[in-house]
């Protein structure tokens, strides 16, 4: 492959909800430009894109895959992204580097969940996107039903660019709207444009071209002048207007029969911006609040969107170069690090595939193996010229399950596969809960945190379990009370006497666990007070109940007695840890559970059964703020009811829903729900 300047280079990410067939369109498209000598398939698991195991297996897109090709003049980057919901965080990556966008619609399914998603994502960031409804080829297709449902929910700046030739069975090719001619099967044969579809032809490229040239003051009055507009000048304003968002062009294609690609290839090159074309990025000077312009001509700055671990090759770093160069076998700074970076060799990707080289320029993608500290994020430049790009912004993992590995092997090498694993995959989070002392892997779903189990186990050897995590529960007293506890044995020579008396007062949430010795007169000698207070903080760790730790209570060591011959460090320990057991039980002890507060985001349509099903789970609504077609609702609920909440969520608003938690405080337990969690530990400990 040549050598391609920034004006000539486009990368594109391929947006879709799952199934909509976004990635037997970038095979075709590498087929029909020469890339792929092979026409695969997704339900075969021939494709380029879907090569990981985990892809074949399931026929779905897990992990981004960079697809270069080469079209008329233009290297195209395809960046084939994800469909599913579980898999954000790599859509996110993607759109980072992408200088545009072409969001896929399914014909029969239409615009489902995951299309008003991946909207709503271009939109915040500003992308160019082209729109393509595939699948025509099947039976029941309506294009002009089908764009009249994409103006109505995305506005009427979607335009087609394109009307298909026949439908559902009978689809065979395409009529372009800007030269007004047909193209038909696989070769893009050209034709004339049937004389039943004459009319609605033109009636859409009035339109078309009415909308284009609102971008230019000159065209506009010739235009209403009733003056002639070119072609070429129609394409240039259209590419305007894509850019700036005021239009989105619609395609028609079937991808898996190959039928309307090559247009779809040519309006990539013809209406998307390139990224010689990118408006101009600003970015931080390191070290300072100041921004920094950068253009393609610019030192080296170069920004890194993905991580990998290759079982052969070790770590690999994809980048996107946005002005200057990076050479093989040379040196860069790392501001994010403030360290050198070693740059060794220099790939190119192609799909599993990689290919040496020895520069990569601006606007292009590629990958660089074995840095030592760069992570996904962060940016690599000069020293001398040392900026910081700004970084991802990654979903909320908010589903958590407890990772355990399956064998003792598997327990000596898991502390160092999950910091790599989180390394690849930064919307994946583990951490380590002391309270209940487990290891919590939180991802976006559980179909997520699936694939993330299944490739440590290819990737690493090794096996690990997912389970619902515990809850750390705690205990607590009700009331103020006293107790009494006298260790005394002898059974021969030295005995053991130890007395302790203890009062116990119940304190405000979140007030922790109080020790005070107010021992007077030396009933207790001062060298046995802080072997009392041991005793007692070892006993509290487990409370009366259920073996959960005791917290907001006061305990306080106010009397007690001893032998000068019998008293030891062990009886005034063992009488300090049973005097606080028989004060617990004395005390009304109680179970504590951690509530949270959550924002959950939905479409107005759903607020009903988002706050009815908040209640159910023994919650409560604070508030809600409009917000748009959505509604923000403030609500607190005990964790233990909002574990599974990201399924549930995604099924009640079929994934439309967003929500993030953190911990509020902690709540008394009802009574029936408390000798449930009572009852299920007992039968755990035996």
């Amino acid at each position: 492959m040549k050598v391609y300047t920034a004006e000539n280079i486009r990368n594109i990410i391929f947006l879709s909800h799952y199934g909509a067939g976004k990635t037997s369109i970038t095979e075709t498209m590498l087929f029909n430009s020469g890339s792929t000598k092979r026409l695969g398939n997704v339900t075969e698991g021939t494709t380029v894109s879907d090569y990981d195991p985990s892809e074949v297996e399931h026929n779905m897109s897990v992990g981004l895959s960079i697809l270069p090709l080469e079209w008329k003049g233009t290297k195209i980057n395809l960046l084939d992204a994800p469909g599913y919901a579980d898999f954000l965080g790599e859509v996110k990556s993607a759109m980072r580097v992408s200088t545009g966008s072409v969001i896929v619609i399914d014909a029969i399914s239409g615009l489902e969940v995951g299309t008003e998603k991946v909207w709503e994502y271009t939109e915040l960031d500003n992308l160019p996107k082209l729109i393509v409804i595939n699948k025509l080829d099947r039976e029941n297709t309506d294009f002009a039903g089908s764009v009249e449902i994409i103006k109505t929910k995305f506005g009427a700046k979607c335009l087609p660019v394109q009307l298909p030739i026949g439908v559902g069975g009978e689809f065979k090719g395409i009529i372009d709207l800007i030269t007004m001619r047909g193209f038909e099967g696989t070769n893009s044969t050209e034709i004339d444009i049937p004389e039943s579809l004459l009319e609605q032809a033109q009636s859409f490229r009035e339109k078309l071209v009415e909308a284009a040239v609102e971008i230019d003051d000159e065209l506009v009055e010739r235009y209403l002048e009733g003056g002639d507009i070119s072609n070429d000048e129609v394409i240039m304003a259209i590419k305007k207007s894509t850019k700036s968002g005021s239009i989105v062009p619609i395609f028609a294609c079937s991808g898996l029969h190959n039928c309307g690609v090559n247009l779809l290839l040519n309006g990539i090159c013809d209406y998307l911006p390139s990224s010689g074309e990118i408006d101009v990025l600003k970015t931080v000077v390191s070290g300072s609040d100041e921004r920094s312009e950068v253009t393609p001509n610019s030192k080296l700055v170069g920004f890194v969107f993905k991580t990998t671990a290759d079982q052969f090759t070790g770590k690999i770093s994809y980048l996107r170069i946005y002005s200057g160069s990076i050479n093989s076998n040379s040196q860069v700074w790392n501001p994010n690090k403030n360290i050198t970076e070693r740059i060794g060799q220099l790939f190119t990707l192609f799909g599993k595939n990689q290919s040496s080289v020895d520069q990569i320029n601006a606007g292009d993608i590629g990958a660089i193996a074995k840095l030592s500290s760069t992570a996904t994020g962060d940016t690599l430049c000069t020293q001398e010229e040392s900026v910081v790009l700004d970084g991802i912004v990654f979903p909320e993992a908010n589903y958590n399950m407890a990772v355990e590995s399956k064998t003792k092997t598997d327990l000596d090498k898991i502390g160092t596969v999950l910091p790599r694993i989180c390394e690849e995959d930064p919307s994946l989070k583990v951490q380590r809960n002391s309270e209940t002392r487990e290891t919590i892997m939180s991802g976006i779903g559980d179909h997520h945190l699936e694939m993330v189990k299944e490739r440590i186990q290819r990737k690493f050897g090794v096996g690990v379990v997912l389970k619902t995590p515990k809850i750390a529960y705690k205990e607590t007293i009700s009331i103020t009370t006293k107790a009494e506890h006298k260790h005394k044995k002898q059974s021969g020579g030295h005995g053991q006497f130890g007395h302790v008396l203890l009062q116990l007062e119940p304190m405000p949430r979140g007030s922790g666990f109080e020790f005070v010795n107010k021992i007077v007169g030396g009933a207790i000698p001062k060298n046995y007070i802080p072997v009392v207070e041991k005793g007692v903080t070892e006993a509290k760790a487990a409370g009366v109940l259920a073996g959960f730790p005791v917290d907001d209570v006061k305990v306080t060591l106010y009397d007690g007695s001893f032998h000068p011959v019998d008293s030891s460090d062990i009886a005034f320990k063992i009488s300090g840890a049973q005097a606080l057991k028989k004060g617990l039980q004395l005390g009304q002890s109680v179970l504590l559970e951690p509530v949270m507060n959550i924002n959950v985001i939905v479409p107005n349509t759903n607020t009903g059964d988002i706050m009815g099903d908040i209640n159910t789970k023994r919650g409560r609504v604070l508030g809600m703020e409009p917000n748009g077609e959505n509604s923000v609702i403030q609500a607190q609920a005990p964790y233990s009811e909002l574990i599974k909440y990201a399924i549930d969520l995604k099924s009640m608003t079929q994934g439309r829903g967003s929500f993030n938690i953190e911990f509020s405080h902690y709540d008394e337990v009802p009574q029936h729900t408390s000798k449930k969690i009572i009852d299920e530990a007992t039968v755990e400990k035996d």
